[in-house]
């Protein structure tokens, strides 16, 4: 017998013996029925819609773009049992509402930065960016390694909420101004819009300090509501349109030396998923939260040179008597949350100046000299 005819022979036993299978689990099945067994019931796969609302205009550079990729990697990951649908800033309610959405069960997700909700409870700055504070790699690693994500649990857990990290812009720009700034006195009465811990510091500096939207900043620029303003940095800053109203950009941001946006859920909605899709959320934030950082990384240094090539836009930097009057502000904020009445930002800022002072021992001793003798050393062309 050739082997053409033996595997023939071979399919059409196959499926006899398949169509037997098929009729004997039929009739189990209707005996269990009829009898009250224990028969295994059909598994179906639960498909699920989120809504995430953002703090971001629609398709913004970055961190717009990162929180559509973490919905969208979210969908794929899940192959489509959890689809995340985004709005942006607008869409479904205002920016600086997004936290609030979740919190009410408007939306199931936010998409923003910890600090805009800082009324809520002090301690939330810290998972966004503190003056002088941890760069990018040095909060992710005590959020997930050295005890920052519990933290960050207990404070939300006051509102029904979970937070985690999204994405991070690295060390960003210090801000658009209208005139020079020259020593600390020009800082004084200064109208500026800036957020966080950073806006704290920048009050005690003398500014007169607000916070808003990225999407309403230009226009309060144009009106003269404002006198200067920072954001992010080059990247976000040029498709925000800063250098039609300000020339003067100052770097870099004493005030934000790593900031991270984050990724909030409805606690009780998360909590009832199966196990694999939480994890799919929580990894797939941890996966946005290098991807913003590269995107940033990446565009930061070109969109820059745009900047100054096609828009006169002039790069400085603060002289240092106002980066030692920043670090002097800087401490007393922190100082003034670590005596504060509030136990939780207390507990929350000890454990960020603990682990700071330990994450900061390789990045003073190890990178900072690193990149101060490239710096001075190594050119190539």
């Amino acid at each position: 017998m050739d082997r053409r005819s033996i595997l023939k022979k071979g399919l059409t036993a196959g499926a006899a013996l398949g169509t037997v299978a098929l009729a004997a689990c039929g009739k189990k099945e209707e005996a269990g029925a009829g009898a009250g067994s224990a028969a295994a019931p059909a598994v179906t796969q639960q498909r699920i819609e989120w809504r995430m609302v953002t703090t971001w205009p629609k398709n913004f550079p970055g961190l717009g773009v990162g929180a559509e990729n973490l919905a969208k990697r979210i969908t794929e990951m899940s192959g489509g049992r959890l689809t995340v649908r985004v709005f942006a800033a607008g869409e479904m309610v205002p920016p600086l509402q997004a936290l609030d959405a979740v919190i009410e069960g408007t939306a199931e997700m936010s998409h923003g930065a910890a600090y805009y909700w800082q009324n809520k409870n002090p301690g939330l700055s810290f998972f966004t960016g503190v003056p002088f504070g941890m760069t990018s790699r040095e909060l992710a690693a005590w959020v997930r390694f050295m005890g920052g994500q519990a933290l960050w649990d207990e404070v939300y857990d006051g509102f029904g909420v979970q937070g985690f990290l999204s994405g991070d812009t690295g060390t960003q720009a210090g801000g658009w101004f209208r005139k020079d700034i020259n020593s600390p006195a020009d800082i004084r009465g200064l109208r500026f819009r800036t957020p966080g811990l950073g806006g704290q510091v920048w009050q005690k500096l003398g500014a007169s300090v607000t916070n808003m939207a990225a999407g309403e900043i230009f226009q309060a620029l144009q009106s003269g509501t404002l006198d200067a303003a920072e954001f992010v940095g080059p990247y976000n800053d040029l498709a925000l349109g800063f250098y039609q109203i300000c020339k003067n950009y100052y770097f870099p941001s004493f005030i934000e030396p790593g900031l991270a946006t984050e990724l909030v859920v409805n606690k009780s909605k998360f909590s009832a998923l199966p196990a694999d899709l939480q994890a799919i959320v929580r990894y797939a934030c941890q996966a946005a939260y290098d991807d913003v950082a590269c995107d940033m990384a990446a565009n930061d240094p070109r969109a820059l040179a745009s900047l100054v090539r096609d828009h006169g836009v002039q790069v400085k930097q603060f002289p240092e008597e106002l980066l030692a009057a920043g670090a002097k502000a800087s401490l007393e904020v922190l100082q003034s949350i670590r005596d504060s009445d509030n136990a939780m930002a207390k507990k929350v800022a000890e454990g960020f100046v603990s682990s700071f002072n330990v994450l900061r021992t390789k990045t003073d001793g190890t990178e900072s000299p690193f990149l101060r003798a490239r710096e001075k050393y190594f050119t190539l062309s």
